[in-house]
Order: C-alpha cells, then sequence, then structure tokens
C-alpha cells in the first residue's frame, strides 16, 4: 500500500521540488537540532537542580521526622538520577548531530 503523498511525486524523483504534497519542506539541520534540544534538556536539567533543592529544605526542616526525611531523600535521588539522564541525553545529542553527522 503506498501513501497518497508518494503517489504524488514521479518515480524518479530525487527531490520534493517536484512532489505534489501538501507536506511542507523542513530546512532542519544538525545545529538548529542541536540547540532546540540543548534548550530542552538545560529546562529539564533546571528543573531538577530546584527539585534538588527544595527537597534538600524539606530535608533539613524535617525536625528528625523518618518519613518526611525519607521522603524528601527519596525526591533527592530521584532529582539526581533525571539531571544524569538529561546532562547525558545532551552530551549524547551534542556528539551525535555535530560530530557524526556533520
Amino acid at each position: 500500500m503506498r501513501f497518497s503523498q508518494i503517489n504524488n511525486c514521479p518515480e524518479n524523483a530525487t527531490d520534493n521540488v517536484e512532489c505534489l504534497t501538501n507536506l511542507p519542506q523542513v530546512a532542519a539541520d544538525g545545529i538548529a537540532i542541536t540547540t532546540v534540544l540543548t534548550i530542552v534538556f538545560s529546562a529539564v536539567s533546571a528543573i531538577a537542580v530546584t527539585v534538588i533543592v527544595i527537597q534538600a529544605i524539606k530535608f533539613t526542616l524535617s525536625q528528625g521526622d523518618p518519613d518526611k526525611a525519607a521522603g524528601a531523600r527519596k525526591s533527592i535521588i530521584y532529582a539526581l538520577i533525571g539531571l544524569a539522564i538529561s546532562l547525558s541525553a545532551n552530551v549524547i545529542v551534542i556528539f551525535l548531530l555535530q560530530d557524526v553527522l556533520a
């Protein structure tokens, strides 16, 4: 089964100029994608750091209550894991899009 957009293109078309599709032509290169993803990962990292600071304050103010301290400790650990994943994903995206694909 072929899609209608593919049927509108000639069989030997090498570019999409000859195609009669309704799809927009996007001129996004690796640098634009890297910039957008870096902004997204930076926002996620900022949120994780904010969560760490808030939970550290809650941990400090738990006044020895083991349930409050355990909840804050868990949240700090999860935020640290999220921060590590976000930073690792950012490094991977930069490496793939700038070094490998460029």
